[in-house]
């Protein structure tokens, strides 16, 4: 199996952390230890918890961490509405966030079935 740098999952992950940051970047002030710190770290979750389980021992503990991952998209998606419903995201920048989220999403399901059947 080749690095988890090189799989797809994890590249387009990376490139929801750019779009998330570059996105909160305009947030109030008085949300940088709130929305916008949670919106971050969620987003940072999701390539991190890839890698992690991709250097775990089994497919037990790779899933598992791969469930985390999925978990911090479902998260980030509901902070991205949030965002929206409180006026710090435009809908073009949520529609961006959101398509990012689903091509994770596709991808990450893929990975997670792939390592089921080993």
């Amino acid at each position: 199996m080749k690095s988890y740098r090189d799989l797809d999952v994890c590249e387009e992950a990376r490139k929801l952390v750019s779009i998330v940051y570059a996105s909160t970047q305009e947030y109030p002030k008085e949300e940088i230890y709130g929305i916008v710190s949670q919106m971050r770290r969620c987003a940072i979750s999701i390539p991190s918890n890839i890698a992690e389980g991709c250097g775990r021992q089994s497919s037990k503990e790779t899933i598992h961490f791969l469930y985390i991952s999925r978990g911090s998209l479902y998260e980030l998606e509901t902070q991205s509405f949030l965002s929206k419903d409180l006026n710090f995201l435009s809908e073009e920048k949520l529609n961006k966030i959101l398509e990012q989220i689903e091509a994770c999403m596709k991808l990450l399901n893929g990975f997670i079935n792939y390592y089921k059947k080993l």
